[in-house]
């Protein structure tokens, strides 16, 4: 919450600016942050550029860069340049704000442990209060002259020592210390239940567009006919594909864009699920797929077809360029594979625990992701329905599963699951209906938080084992179960000392997650 600014400097019409309480930011505002300043709302960068430390959402240590039109959020630090904004989402609304009231609640919800110990409460308090009349009348009746006052003392001392704060404590000050911890960690646990239930997690469903990948189409491979011409065509290519909004050509253009230089091109033509052609001093030039190459009746040179091939059986898209005679280069395209996933899903198999990988991609595709990656069970070409009903098959078998996505298309899926979560980097319903949210996408986090929630349960179960063993101890002891034997009976106010100590014992325990 300490993150949040409480001022921001307001950039007026004109230029004049003036320092304003965050909280009369209107949406449309445009602001200025300056070096070493938190960045006040969720906006998007209208001038200036930067970098940004936004290691508070994606634990990521390495600052990002910002330029015009990149998106910004509220309580990430401006680390070099100066730039103005566009506020988009203000107050309650910015992506800080949703996180700190995520925490709280998963903070102040109940994991179902907490729930056996409320029914256990409900039947310990009566059955102590029965222990401590029946200790007042043992003495009473029994105890000689003194009888009364010691009966008294008996009672007011079980009544003490027997005080449950240790068990009340027991699981919410674990719980707690736990979301923090996850929080820190850029792992957003929406309820104490899922943190309590992923430690019993047997089955992890991998969506795989945006969650084993990037969800971003990059260029893997880049092949030219002639090497030699390569320097003058690259930027009639790098030309062409800035001229169209397709996913792919965006990737060609970001690979041909530190060497290419645009050049004039004329009469450009998108054809739908086919390319682009266009003229280029008076002469048709040529991108795009198989098909487009083969209608204008464009040859191809035997090396260039053996690349397409090869990567095509590698399920990689291949994209031709060609002038008005023949196909000068072939690029591979492909949807490459996070850094991280590897090492996520082969800890996840130490783990012992089952991984599996749904996509609505092409079953070569698929293949090569899942092989890749290291995954033995994959299926592709499922649709929202089908994720949900094969999450549902696996329950029927008896699995603790989780489902792990990004997307719309998860969001079914994920509301089913046993434990759901979403990456941060995805769609707003995805980490809505999630319980989880990994704000880095890294599927690293997943078993971080499986390791968490181990240790926040192994913590709970000690608090509750000392809790009980506490009052299983010291209430025949208040009661005065060693008098007839050593004639040793309990001072109330020592009594009141150790069952103070018995709650700090709890608290200390749980804070020792802190530093797990």
């Amino acid at each position: 919450m300490g993150l949040q600014p409480k001022t921001v400097t307001i950039v007026h019409t004109g230029g004049h600016m003036m320092e304003i309480p965050v909280a009369q930011v209107r949406i449309g505002d445009v602001l200025l942050v300056k070096p070493g300043e938190k960045v006040p709302v969720d906006g998007l960068l209208q001038s200036g550029s930067s970098y940004v430390d936004e290691s508070m959402l994606s634990g990521e240590p390495e600052p990002v860069a910002k330029e015009t039109g990149s998106r910004v959020l509220a309580g990430t630090i401006n680390q070099k340049g100066s730039f103005q904004m566009s506020a988009q989402k203000v107050g309650g609304d910015t992506l800080l704000a949703q996180i700190i009231r995520m925490v709280q609640e998963a903070q102040g919800s109940k994991a179902p442990v907490q729930k056996l110990v409320d029914r256990i409460a409900a039947v310990f308090v009566p059955v102590v209060l029965l222990i401590a009349v029946l200790a007042f009348g043992v003495w009473w009746m029994f105890g000689g002259e003194n009888g009364l006052t010691q009966g008294l003392l008996a009672m007011v001392t079980v009544l003490v020592i027997a005080c449950p704060c240790a068990l009340g404590l027991a699981t919410p000050t674990a719980i707690m210390v736990g979301v923090g911890k996850g929080a820190e960690q850029g792992i957003l646990i929406k309820d104490a239940e899922s943190l309590e239930l992923a430690h019993r997690i047997q089955a992890v469903v991998l969506d795989k567009t945006g969650t084993i990948t990037n969800g971003k189409p990059a260029v893997e491979a880049l092949y030219w006919a002639n090497e030699s011409e390569a320097e003058v065509w690259q930027n009639v290519w790098f030309s062409l594909e800035k001229n169209s909004g397709h996913p792919l050509a965006d990737a060609i253009a970001a690979h041909l864009e530190e060497k290419a230089v645009p050049v004039k091109i004329e009469q450009v033509e998108n054809l739908t699920g086919k390319g682009i052609v266009a003229r280029y001093q008076g002469q048709k030039v040529f991108t795009g797929n198989a098909a487009l190459m083969q209608e204008n009746h464009l040859s191809i040179s035997e090396a260039l077809e053996k690349k397409a091939v090869i990567w095509a059986a590698d399920a990689k898209t291949v994209v031709y360029f060609a002038d008005h005679r023949q196909v000068l280069a072939v690029a591979a395209i492909a949807d490459p594979v996070k850094s991280t996933s590897v090492a996520a899903v082969r800890e996840l198999h130490d783990m012992g625990i089952e991984v599996y990988l749904l996509t609505g991609d092409n079953p070569q595709t698929a293949a090569a992701v899942a092989a890749q990656v290291g995954i033995q069970h994959f299926k592709a070409g499922v649709l929202p329905a089908d994720k949900e009903a094969f999450v549902q098959e696996l329950q029927q078998q008896g699995k603790i599963v989780a489902m792990v996505g990004d997307g719309i298309n998860d969001s079914q899926a994920l509301a089913r699951a046993d434990v759901s979560i979403a990456m941060g980097k995805g769609s707003d319903i995805a980490m809505d209906v999630a319980k989880m949210t990994l704000m880095s996408s890294d599927l690293n986090k997943i078993p971080a938080a499986i390791r968490l929630s181990r240790r926040t349960v192994t913590t709970i179960r000690q608090n509750l084992f000392w809790a009980f063993v506490y009052n299983v101890i010291g209430i025949p002891i208040a009661a005065g179960v060693l008098y007839p034997f050593n004639g040793f009976l309990l001072n109330p106010m020592i009594a009141g000392a150790a069952m103070a100590l018995s709650s700090v014992s709890v608290v200390s325990n749980s804070l020792r997650l802190k530093w797990t």
